[in-house]
């Protein structure tokens, strides 16, 4: 993510070489294609371990991986431009992946793809857009690569003026599943320690990312609503005779995911201007045992015992809960922080 943010904000490319150096790279990855002979590119055995089986097919991935090797072997000053390419073609036009919104597996394979046509012509529409947009290429942007969660040192201290996000929902959504195979594929995680790395910087809002040393739920140890409900799915658990490992950490997922809201919250508050306004997109749930979590409500309820503001709650829109079929909202929680 941090790879793609970074080249979305960059407009300061020199066009010409970019489509030189394109044509060269297109050319030689076809080239090494159609004259390649033996076994076919492919992941390792732990890289394929850390993918959704059949993510994509052998001969799609055999062109990507080449192409991927062509890229890096120019060592270019536009590699993670090309790489931002890569990553979109690849997963939506050249894999098996579909996305309603849980990402899964097609029953219809694709088993053979244009991979370096599809990446060119995704070059080129970026191409396209950086000359339209390129007189703002003086606009400064920077992306951070962080845990929102922790010391903001990056980050100067009354520095922002507003803050607009949307965290993770506390559900049953493993979120790094939606990017795993162009993370394999670019090298972003290799093995099992690589994702486990990267899941313990992630807000916790699913049990696969619950571990033993997680804490944040101390930031929330006064909150009855907090603490309520998490009492109350595992009451539920044990009522229902549930016994998964998974579905004995849900009532746990509750208090890391909004101890950790709360840790960002606290952590922010040095960095926020004096009258900062903040706004969080945020999704009511009803994963854990079909109990209702009004994650905006208790959001605000957090933020106002940290000192800020909650001027309003917005609903931004409402959506059918998968398991029950009722509506559930999602809200835009408005916060102001005064020193």
């Amino acid at each position: 993510m941090h790879m793609c943010a970074s080249t979305k904000v960059d407009w300061n490319v020199e066009i010409d070489s970019l489509l030189e150096e394109l044509d060269h790279i297109t050319a030689l990855s076809i080239t090494k294609i159609k004259n390649h002979k033996g076994k076919l590119y492919g992941f390792s055995e732990d890289k394929q371990k850390l993918l959704i089986k059949n993510s994509i097919s052998p001969l799609p991935l055999h062109k990507a991986l080449i192409l991927l090797e062509t890229i890096d072997d120019f060592k270019s000053s536009f590699e993670n431009l090309y790489k931002t390419a890569f990553a979109k073609q690849v997963v939506l036009n050249c894999s098996n992946l579909k996305f309603n919104p849980e990402v899964s597996v097609s029953r219809i394979k694709k088993t053979d793809a244009d991979v370096v046509g599809l990446w060119k012509e995704q070059v080129l529409e970026i191409v396209g857009d950086i000359k339209y947009y390129q007189k703002y290429k003086d606009v400064y942007s920077k992306v951070i690569l962080g845990d929102s969660r922790q010391e903001l040192s990056q980050i100067k201290d009354d520095s922002i003026d507003a803050v607009i996000t949307s965290p993770p929902y506390p559900n049953e959504k493993d979120y790094t599943r939606a990017t795993r195979l162009e993370s394999v594929l670019l090298g972003f995680i290799n093995t099992s320690e690589d994702l486990r790395a990267i899941k313990k910087t992630l807000l916790r809002s699913n049990s696969k990312g619950i571990y033993k040393d997680d804490d944040d739920l101390k930031w929330i140890k006064e909150n009855q609503t907090v603490n309520q409900l998490a009492e109350e799915i595992e009451r539920t658990r044990m009522a229902l005779h549930k016994t998964s490992g998974f579905e004995k950490l849900y009532y746990k997922v509750v208090l890391q995911y909004f101890g950790g809201l709360a840790k960002h919250l606290n952590s922010l508050k040095p960095k926020l201007k004096n009258g900062a306004k903040l706004a969080y997109v945020v999704g009511d749930q009803c994963s854990y045992f079909r109990i209702p979590i009004r994650t905006g409500h208790i959001l605000a309820e957090i933020a106002n015992a940290l000192g800020y503001k909650v001027l309003r709650i917005d609903l931004f829109r409402t959506r059918l809960a998968t398991a029950t079929k009722e509506k559930i909202n999602e809200e835009v929680v408005i916060l102001e922080y005064r020193k």
